[in-house]
């Protein structure tokens, strides 16, 4: 068979739905083709894929060449560049600001000492006690006094129970006599020869 041969059958035959549906096949595929089928849910299925990558990959060229340029020029738009007369007022400010909390934390670092001396607290604590202001401070003081008040109760009371003592009523003992002080000091000069 030669070409003049299937050209002769295609024309006698043009009207078979064979042929037809073989033609259709040869048939060059439009855009309007291309663009009915990608409409369709097929077409969505393998069209979707590729557009992800290809949104994807123009993102993320964006990026690289545009996004830290955009975040420099927004951080210089709300933070612009200080003249040297601003760098120095802020300088001195932040120093002004930290000689006033010294000077702040200094006086209450006094007031603590003499809240400590006035409770009879060591003042080895002092600085771990101070607070926001001097009211704060007076209340960690005086919790710390009590704290310290009721270790000191309780240790002498578990010594008192320890030692044997008798509680005493009227001043006097049911178990020790009142003695004299001239006595006591004999009875000790006769333990000592």
């Amino acid at each position: 068979m030669n070409l003049q041969d299937i050209k002769q059958y295609l024309a006698d035959n043009k009207d078979s739905q064979e042929v037809q549906d073989y033609l259709k096949g040869l048939k060059t595929v439009s855009v309007d083709d291309v663009k009915g089928f990608l409409d369709t849910e097929e077409g969505k299925r393998f069209i979707q894929p590729e557009l992800d990558r290809y949104h994807a990959k123009s993102l993320n060229t964006w990026k690289e060449n545009n996004l830290e340029k955009l975040v420099n020029e927004e951080v210089a738009k709300r933070n612009p560049e200080l003249t040297e007369e601003q760098k120095r007022i802020s300088a001195l400010e932040q120093e002004l600001a930290k000689n006033k909390e010294e000077a702040k934390r200094e006086k209450l670092l006094n007031f603590a000492l003499n809240k400590a001396q006035e409770l009879k607290l060591p003042t080895t604590f002092v600085e771990r006690y101070l607070g926001d202001d001097e009211e704060a401070t007076e209340q960690n003081l005086n919790s710390l006094n009590e704290t310290l008040e009721s270790i000191k109760k309780e240790q002498i009371d578990n010594y008192v129970k320890a030692n044997g003592r008798t509680d005493f009523t009227d001043g006097q003992s049911d178990s020790v006599k009142s003695a004299s002080l001239n006595d006591l000091i004999s009875e000790a000069n006769i333990r000592n020869n």
